[in-house]
């Protein structure tokens, strides 16, 4: 069955970085599209990135675009996403994706201190 696990989150002071990880198993990693999306509290979920099949695409948030680096390792079946310069703005639940499917997994909780 899929299983996705994100891992990294933690509390943050603003400015700081963090990298979030994913680990992918039951299905062919390197046939999908992979997508990390956020819950704010109280919000609904919000798309943060997109990456192609082999990571030579990647498309951005407005809201992070220029802080956040989304990556993939099809040889390990891993999927990350670099924060840099993180926000207030940015506390959330944050979920890998595959493709379009909804988040079933636990996400990975980012504070980040004003």
């Amino acid at each position: 069955q899929v299983q996705l696990v994100e891992s990294g989150g933690g509390l943050v002071p603003v400015g700081d970085s963090l990298t979030l990880s994913c680990a992918a198993s039951g299905f062919t990693f390197s046939s999908y599209f992979m997508r990390w999306v956020r819950r704010a509290p109280g919000k609904g979920l919000e798309w943060v990135s997109t990456i192609d099949l082999g990571g030579g695409w990647t498309s951005y948030a407005d809201s992070v675009k220029g802080r956040f680096t989304i990556s993939r390792d099809n040889a390990k079946n891993m999927l990350y996403l670099e924060m840099n310069d993180l926000k207030p703005n940015d506390t959330a639940v944050y979920y890998c994706q595959r493709g379009s499917d909804p988040p079933t997994s636990q996400g990975a909780q980012v504070t980040v201190s004003s």
